[in-house]
């Protein structure tokens, strides 16, 4: 399968995720709006989804990824299959534990994520996200488990069902929302709490979807249950390799999380609803993040891996540098869209039901602050895997720490002024750092060496992105947007016909210029 081949199944699959997504926000948002409630179940998700991150996406499929891939190329699969029931014992055993403390620690958890919502009008917001975090605690098992299965399905190139899974928990939570909450109001039950049974809902789907897959490749791990088979699994050299490679990507995850933690207590201070806010807004951001960044990561994880282990420093770096043009070419007008077209957006997207105009305001200026970032947020899915797939996890981590001290200091500058809406911009600001020293890292060590065409190409970018910008600003001022929440459909169509413009400007310009779409088909 060419690169560019498994990069748009998974684009295309994560875009089916990513609009029940939307769907989910959307209705979520008409359901309940913005409140100190919904900052609540905000609140809750995250704690689950930060642990989530430290042990699924982030930390453990940085170190097992590569580990698995280099076993798979140098050891062949009886071997790798070893050691996917030794890494799956282990990880099992931990999540176990960590999903007990968590439900028990769930006060100490919500306090430290949201402090501010003692103080909300709504007395009971604290208390609704203690009890909705140790509802949802345990999804962090089921979707560690789902990153294992991940893992070996993207190793053996079978990138749709994980891809794929995510529409589940979408659909679990829209199911939650339409039908859960109002039978939860007719049994007295706070209504917001039907999400957090849709959060669980979803994780034990996404497991089920997985494990069958697995089944049918005959990778099901075997999880050992005694203690013998325990002490087996975590005295195994690989498990080992892979703890040991989880250490600095832990720290570096823990960073990343720490940025959202501090993010999410600033947000609590401020106006009721601006953790809201900026979840909408992350919502619509994570649209181009995923269908760029996070596919093209994915797919370039274990080929880059594979690379390194057998020693084809010629086919690493030419897999890094169409990896870069692709994330330059189709991210560079969508952060064109954010900065120029965010208010049109939002209102088509949310301003329904108990979505003020208020709201489709303040969530503009949050996705604007996305949108100055947007290049760094996705160009660091494509660069990060360069180290990861050296087995090289320090550097990364080194450089988020210092940009996790950058974005803090930006915050102190401008949260004064900016509010919500400066907790996104500071971190879109330190994306393009962080992107910035990934790539000179990489360029100064030989890695990666970039092919010849780097300075027309950019500015075929550059001139087309220009001209993208005219015709959005120009778009996003010709209507009142929020004044047309009276006729949607007008609104839907005059959004959809814009867009599809937008599009065709943009890619014709490019064309013109001279760009040929069929380089990006190569193997």
């Amino acid at each position: 399968m060419s690169l560019f081949k498994a990069a748009s199944t998974v684009s295309l699959l994560t875009l089916a995720s990513r609009i029940t997504g939307l769907a989910r926000e959307l209705l979520i948002a008409a359901t309940f709006g913005a409140s100190a409630l919904t900052d609540a179940f905000n609140v809750a998700f995250r704690i689950p989804n930060l642990f989530r991150r430290l042990f699924a996406e982030g930390a453990f499929s940085q170190a097992f990824v590569p580990v698995l891939a280099t076993v798979k190329t140098q050891q062949g699969e009886a071997a790798t299959r070893e050691l996917i029931d030794r890494v799956a014992t282990v990880l099992a055993w931990v999540l176990l534990v960590v999903s007990v403390l968590g439900v028990l620690a769930s006060p100490l958890l919500v306090w430290l994520m949201a402090a501010g919502l003692r103080k909300m009008e709504a007395g009971n917001a604290f208390d609704a996200a203690v009890v909705m975090t140790r509802w949802m605690f345990p999804y962090i098992a089921c979707m560690s488990l789902v990153a294992l299965a991940a893992g070996v399905l993207n190793t053996w190139k079978r990138f749709a069902v994980p891809a794929a899974t995510p529409v589940l928990l979408n659909v679990a939570m829209i199911a939650a929302a339409w039908l859960g909450a109002p039978w939860f109001k007719s049994l007295g039950i706070e209504p917001i709490y039907a999400l957090a049974v849709g959060v669980m809902a979803g994780g034990l789907l996404q497991l089920g979807a997985q494990i069958v897959a697995l089944k049918r490749l005959g990778l099901l791990p075997r999880i050992g249950l005694s203690w013998t088979a325990v002490r087996a699994a975590w005295a195994d050299a690989g498990t080992q390799r892979v703890l040991k490679l989880m250490a600095p990507a832990l720290l570096g995850v823990s960073v990343a999380q720490l940025s959202l933690l501090i993010n999410t207590q600033i947000a609590s201070h401020l106006a009721p609803g601006s953790v809201s806010w900026l979840s909408y807004a992350d919502r619509l951001m994570e649209f181009p993040v995923a269908l760029l960044g996070v596919a093209l990561g994915v797919v370039l994880m274990p080929q880059l891996a594979a690379a390194k282990a057998a020693d084809d420093a010629a086919r690493y770096s030419a897999m890094l540098d169409w990896g870069l043009r692709l994330v330059v070419l189709l991210a560079v007008p969508c952060a064109v869209a954010l900065l120029t077209f965010a208010t049109p957006l939002v209102a088509v997207l949310f301003h329904y039901g108990a979505f003020t105009a208020r709201d489709v305001q303040m969530t503009s200026w949050a996705l604007m602050g996305w949108g100055a970032g947007l290049l760094g947020v996705v160009a660091v899915k494509v660069l990060a895997p360069g180290y990861y797939a050296s087995q090289d996890i320090r550097t990364p981590v080194r450089i988020a720490i210092v940009v996790l001290v950058f974005t803090q200091l930006l915050n102190i500058v401008l949260v004064p002024q900016l509010q919500h809406a400066a907790l996104a911009l500071s971190i879109g600001i330190g994306a393009l750092v962080n992107a910035g020293w990934l790539l000179i890292g990489l360029l100064r060590r030989g890695s990666y060496r970039p092919l010849p065409g780097w300075g027309v190409f950019a500015l075929q970018v550059t001139a087309a992105a220009a001209l993208l910008t005219v015709f959005l600003m120009w778009a996003a001022s010709a209507w009142d947007w929020t004044r047309l929440q009276a006729q949607p459909w007008l609104r839907i169509g005059l959004l959809a016909g814009l867009v599809m413009g937008a599009a065709g400007i943009y890619l014709g310009a490019v064309w013109a210029a001279g760009l040929r779409f069929r380089q990006f088909l190569r193997r």
